[in-house]
This record gives C-alpha cells, sequence and structure tokens, in this order.
C-alpha cells in the first residue's frame, strides 16, 4: 500500500545547507561537504532551518530510499559541526614497521611489513588528514564515509595472510571510532 512519506531534519543554527539539486551543499565551522542525491520524483526543500525530504504514495523502496539519505544528510551535518575521527594503533612483533604520509603524492606508505622489501601503499582520500604519532595514527575529517573507508584501506593494506593469526599479529588495526566527536 502506498502512502505519503515526509522526513524533517532539523539544521542547527551555525550549519548553512543550500539545496542545488541534484547536489546537497552544508556548511558548517568546520568546513563543507557536498553530495549528490540522484533521485527521481523524491521533493527536496527547505524551511525556515528544517530540510524536508517528501514523497506522495511512496512505495518500500522509496520510503528506504528517503530514509538513506535523510541519514547522509544528518551525517553530513554533523561531520560539518563535530568532524569524524578513527584511531589506528601499529602493532609490529616480529619486524619494526615505518609508516610515512608523503604529501605531495597523497599516498600513505608502509616500509617493512613483515620484513617485505616491497612497500605497502595506500591512496589518502579527499578531504582526509592523517597523522602519524608514535605507533598511533589519527584519521580525521567531516566525511565520515571517506574517514571510515581511509581507515579500513590502511586496516586491510596490513592483512596478514597464509600465516598464523595467533602467531603474526602485526598490522595496523582500529582501536577507536568517534562518530561525530563530542556526542
Amino acid at each position: 500500500m502506498k502512502k505519503s512519506i515526509q522526513k524533517v531534519i532539523d539544521v542547527p543554527e551555525n550549519v548553512d545547507v543550500a539545496l542545488e539539486l541534484p547536489k546537497v551543499i552544508v556548511k558548517g565551522p568546520l568546513g563543507k561537504s557536498e553530495r549528490e542525491f540522484n533521485v527521481k520524483n523524491i521533493t527536496f526543500s527547505k524551511e525556515d532551518k528544517k530540510i524536508v525530504i517528501e514523497k506522495e504514495n511512496a512505495t518500500k523502496k522509496e520510503k528506504k530510499l528517503i530514509n538513506s539519505i535523510a541519514s547522509h544528510m544528518v551525517n553530513m551535518i554533523k561531520g560539518s559541526i563535530k568532524g569524524y575521527e578513527y584511531r589506528l594503533q601499529i602493532c609490529a612483533i616480529h619486524f619494526p614497521i615505518t609508516v610515512k604520509i608523503e604529501k605531495a603524492s597523497h599516498l600513505f606508505v608502509i616500509k617493512n611489513f613483515l620484513g617485505e622489501n616491497k612497500d605497502r601503499v595506500v591512496s589518502i582520500l579527499p578531504d582526509v588528514d592523517i597523522n602519524v604519532e608514535g605507533d598511533i595514527i589519527t584519521v580525521k575529517g567531516i566525511n565520515k564515509e571517506n574517514v571510515g573507508q581511509q581507515a579500513a584501506d590502511i586496516e586491510n593494506i596490513t592483512r596478514v595472510r597464509a600465516r598464523d593469526r595467533r602467531v603474526f599479529q602485526d598490522g595496523i588495526w582500529i582501536v577507536k571510532k568517534e562518530k561525530g566527536r563530542g556526542e
């Protein structure tokens, strides 16, 4: 059965949301993020400090789509206010691991992982800041998806294959996620 679906998102005072459909731009104290929502027949409107996403006679699939879009917009607003942060820890039991950030080429380089001669390299995603202090790597940004993906890429590049995980515990591991810091 089809029925009208309406999702209302409150926008805080220090955040500005611009609807330039299909693009939504959110500007806050920490910066600006934008995302394209290529959807048909779903209406976006801005009323005072609220964003309204609605659809007349929505199907189940359109209801799920509206809820997903609303969640993405809430994450964009939270990110522009508080930001997102992941902490990773370097665990080197057998061989000392050297980590380096090459800002010019936007690369995160891991040297001497399990005694390998070849470096393991991860591209740094846009709008993501990586900081290394001792054995702690901090990944920060206002885009929740990019920050999470960057942390996952770093963790996955050091995954040990074809060895016993109980013995070879070397790697870089996510140890803390701060979803919308300050919550």
